[in-house]
């Protein structure tokens, strides 16, 4: 894993220097080695960052030019496949055993496209071809390795993270206000937008080309070599049984799992004990001939802790098992950090569990693998199952009926439900457990008079639904999801839903705090479930293999996990990857976000109309309504503001 950094016509006479120091702020990324590759007539420079994984002699160094020396290539990721791929490529000389030597044999030999479609993996690279003077940007079919391009005035620039393009000199970082409005509604910055006007990240799936007769501000077309929405498209195979559709999952995903084993440095797995990361492990462990190393993190709070499960499931598979229960100024240190560990503002809180789990494991490991994905892929969100039905139900009833009831289920609040459920509890059945009551009942009021099945989605996946009266100057704006979504329109709704995550959701929030909390202390992550050929199987298949009775989500992955782990041990209700953070915003952060919120902060600032604001932070105090993840937004983008008016090429910091 690594970072990589460029620019294309640049004109001025420090070429080198500035990539040298762009690849410097991402210097985490790639701790173990660094390189620069310069094109003067052309005013491009290839900047790498190494970490160390496969071959680490100084064959693997980048840039790295291919054996005809057509190709210079600086890449971010791992090619699962690359031995199988020299298996094809045979009469080419080896260097070294790196699999970007492979990858720039596979280009010299089938070209960029055929070569991208040949392999199986995470990355983000650019790729300079001499013959044709052109430079290519691709990134993997999920976007699990990111890359940020855009210009400043008349140069291109392009990197992994964001703070290594705002080290360029004529940096000018201009705020884009649709961008954070939409962030005000999903945690996000959705695709293919930047919080900065002027700079996008690639699609996923796609490259895209730039060269000389390219016109200075204008935007190279992503050209696709693979679409999760043709994938999702494609015809059902009805000739499944519940047998031979769990053979064939555990066949890719054991396939997978093996694939993404192979490193040249210790390897491990991150487990909380639920479907997903369960499944991942005990596959690993079936491949190991020694205890595999996992990791967990647990909290003193039953409501937020999974370490109990993650070690139950860790004894009964017998790896070596760490965890560490973290206190509330633990996981309170890493909030300062967060906006150095996201270039732009992200509003996951999830982000400071996961920092925490990636350092612990970053102790004993280089790599961990992750359970990501399954969600997506299987239905394991509520909202697949309980989406569609609210549909169903809601839909023949008259607007106005659904906004009177809608009022009376906001009569309690969130934590009033809970105390409600809590008395419920035991006598529902376990699918009817669930955790965090108050709030899906409040979300569920929320949605109660949508108009169209979109506008429910929309309504689910939103903390803010009229954003742009939030961001002063702002106007809403479409996603990339949206149009990707669209084209699943006929389906079942679940389908629909599952989709617009995969390709939103799943990209911009899961995999990019994944991506960030672990690179920052230069731990590479892998995600077995995203293997292309393990999400082609499962758009292959009926819904009623992923969701099934009494809304049971991600069946068959639960069908495969079964074969290694004892149902009792990991069927319980879905528990999120969380933080007391409600309680923190009126303890122990009370004071550092009234600074954050404070009224004439906001007017001065000018981005916020303060008003909304401060009704929501009172109600907050004052225990009437739980704000947290709305408020939680807000200060992310407060935190992060202060960071960048601080210093625009801040660094991270070691923590």
């Amino acid at each position: 894993m690594c970072g990589i950094a460029g620019m294309m016509f640049y004109r001025g006479s420090e070429l080198s220097p500035i990539v040298s120091r762009m690849v410097e702020r991402i210097r985490y990324r790639g701790p173990d080695d660094s390189g620069l590759w310069c094109a003067a007539d052309y005013g491009l420079a290839l900047g790498h960052a190494r970490l160390s994984i496969l071959d680490l002699s100084p064959t693997g160094h980048q840039p790295m030019e291919s054996a005809s020396g057509r190709y210079v290539i600086v890449f971010n990721g791992e090619i699962y496949n690359h031995v199988e791929l020299r298996g094809q490529l045979t009469s080419l000389p080896w260097r070294g055993h790196s699999d970007t030597e492979t990858l720039l044999a596979a280009f010299e030999t089938w070209g960029v496209e055929k070569a991208l479609q040949a392999t199986v993996g995470m990355f983000a690279l650019a790729l300079w071809d001499r013959v044709e003077r052109r430079l290519v940007l691709a990134r993997d079919r999920i976007g699990e390795k990111p890359l940020y391009y855009g210009w400043s005035r008349e140069t291109f620039l392009f990197a992994s993270e964001l703070k290594a393009l705002e080290v360029y000199p004529d940096w000018h970082g201009e705020i884009d206000r649709e961008s954070l409005a939409l962030f005000m509604r999903y945690a996000y910055v959705p695709l293919p937008y930047s919080i900065y006007s002027g700079i996008r990240k690639l699609l996923p799936g796609t490259y895209a080309t730039i060269s000389p007769t390219c016109v200075p501000g204008s935007w190279p077309e992503p050209k696709p070599y693979w679409s999760a929405s043709a994938v999702a498209r494609q015809s059902l195979q009805d000739d499944w049984t519940d047998r031979t559709a769990a053979d064939e999952l555990n066949r890719l995903l054991s396939r997978a799992v093996k694939g993404q084993m192979v490193a040249d440095v210790p390897l491990g797995a991150l487990l909380s004990g639920g479907i997903d990361s369960s499944t991942v492990v005990s596959l690993m462990q079936a491949h190991s001939s020694r205890p595999v190393k996992t990791f967990s993190i647990g909290f003193q709070d039953d409501e937020y802790n999974e370490a109990p499960q993650a070690k139950a499931v860790a004894a009964h598979l017998g790896t070596e098992h760490t965890e560490l229960y973290v206190s509330s100024s633990d996981a309170l240190a890493v909030i300062p950090h967060l906006p150095t560990l996201y270039d732009e503002p992200f509003g996951d809180s999830s982000a400071i569990p996961t920092h925490l789990v990636a350092r612990l494991a970053k102790q004993q490991v280089t790599v961990a693998l992750s359970g990501d994905g399954g969600d997506e892929l299987f239905g394991g969100y509520n909202r697949y199952s309980w989406g569609s039905l609210i549909w169903r139900r809601i839909a023949r009833v008259p607007v106005p009926m659904r906004t009177v009831t809608a009022a009376a289920l906001t009569l309690l609040s969130p934590e009033q439900w809970d105390r409600f459920g809590r008395v419920l509890r035991p006598g529902l059945p376990t699918s009817l457990h669930m955790s965090a009551l108050g709030e899906k009942v409040h979300k569920l009021a929320a949605v109660l008079n949508s108009e169209s099945q979109t506008e429910l989605y929309r309504r689910l996946r939103s903390l803010q639904r009229e954003t742009a009266s939030l961001v002063i100057g702002a106007q809403d704006r479409p996603i990339w999801a949206d149009a990707q979504a669209q084209q699943l329109r006929g389906r079942d709704f679940s389908e629909e839903m599952m989709l617009h995550d995969l390709v939103g959701y799943l990209t911009d929030d899961i995999l990019a705090k994944v991506d960030r909390a672990a690179m920052a202390i230069s731990l590479e992550t892998r995600m077995p479930l995203l293997d292309h050929r393990v999400v082609e199987f499962s758009w292959s298949l009926p819904l009623s293999m992923k969701i099934r009775e009494e809304s049971l989500g991600k069946w068959l992955l639960r069908e495969v996990l079964y074969r290694y782990v004892p149902k009792d041990l990991v069927d319980r209700p879905k528990m999120g990857f969380g933080i007391p953070l409600d309680s923190w915003l009126r303890g122990s952060l009370r004071d550092w976000a009234e600074a954050l919120l404070e009224e004439s902060r906001l007017k001065r600032e000018g981005y916020f109309d303060p008003a909304p604001i401060r009704t929501k932070w009172r109600e907050h105090l004052s225990g009437r309504r739980n704000r947290q993840y709305w408020l939680w937004n807000v200060l992310m983008f407060q935190a992060w503001l202060s960071a960048y008016e601080r210093s625009p090429s801040l660094a991270v910091s070691d923590h």
